[in-house]
């Protein structure tokens, strides 16, 4: 049966040099930057463990409050029924609902000209099944702070990660090697990023590259104090229960094995994680530095 797996990659942007201005013009591209940051964001639907289906959708860098709303929409013939939709105030709301096998997306507005729209995905109610997202490009991110994440101790000292997050990159870059690309190198801080974000979605129960406090994977990644890099990605997995069967489930999946034979990345973060029912969760963080 088809185990769950995610996948994300991005690309710094460059940095660019302005004029000087005087401090009224200061102040009234300050007002303009401000409303240019305030941005709907909606995820994409997702299936959580107890076989709901969820999204959600916050306001970010918004000044003016203003009423959010999220619609679930299943992706049938003809009009899109919305099977779910909610409101608030407070920048943030959740949707849950009973799964049924379909295709489903959300859509958010907040009232001021905000709108997001998620990714369309195929849900089979199966918990052992959840979508694969396609990669998509991501701009600088300003890092949330996060609390700093107990991770288990290396497998021996000097090591970075446990036995099976080293075995994961072994067969990861046995794989490179077959495509002419250099072994990545387990970074500590890379490896502190995926193994929080594995840690969280088996305590908190979802899988998503989106946390559930929002942080993307960039937020995870500088939060875990990694500095510098030029391109990253992330591929995410659910309920393999074995180093070899995820490797393998990513590398027959196009975005997670590109990620993988992406010769550009040179280190790697793996985290690995198992809930209360013993199902694992894995991480991959690349970076290129």
């Amino acid at each position: 049966m088809r185990r769950p797996i995610g996948v994300l990659a991005g690309l710094l942007g460059l940095a660019t040099l302005c004029a000087p201005i005087s401090a009224a013009e200061a102040a009234a591209q300050s007002s303009a930057v401000a409303a240019a940051s305030c941005r709907v964001k909606v995820a994409k639907p997702s299936l959580t463990n107890a076989l709901k289906i969820k999204s959600f959708a916050t306001r970010r860098n918004c000044d003016d409050p203003a009423l959010l709303r999220i619609r679930i929409k299943r992706a049938v013939p003809g009009p899109d029924p919305v099977v779910k939709s909610g409101a608030s105030k407070n920048g943030r709301v959740t949707l849950t609902l009973t799964c049924k096998p379909g295709t489903y997306y959300a859509v958010a507005t907040d009232y001021r000209g905000g709108t997001s729209k998620s990714r369309a995905v195929r849900l089979t109610c199966d918990p052992a099944s959840t979508p694969t997202p396609s990669p998509s490009p991501t701009g600088t991110s300003t890092p949330t702070p996060t609390p700093t994440q107990t991770a288990p101790p290396p497998s021996s000292g000097g090591s970075v990660g446990t036995a099976e997050e080293n075995e994961v990159l072994r067969l990861t870059n046995a794989e490179r090697a077959k495509g002419g690309c250099q072994p990545l190198k387990h970074d500590p801080q890379l490896r502190a990023a995926a193994f929080g974000h594995s840690d969280d979605m088996a305590k908190q129960g979802y899988f998503d590259h989106t946390s559930k406090d929002g942080r993307s994977f960039m937020d995870r990644i500088r939060g875990a104090g990694f500095s510098g890099g030029n391109a990253f990605a992330e591929n995410i997995a659910f309920g393999q229960p074995s180093a070899a069967s995820v490797v393998e489930g990513w590398m027959n999946s196009a975005g997670h094995r590109a990620n993988i034979m992406n010769c550009r990345y040179n280190l790697i973060g793996v985290g690995v994680a198992k809930n209360s029912q013993g199902r694992i969760y894995w991480t991959q963080d690349f970076a290129a530095k």
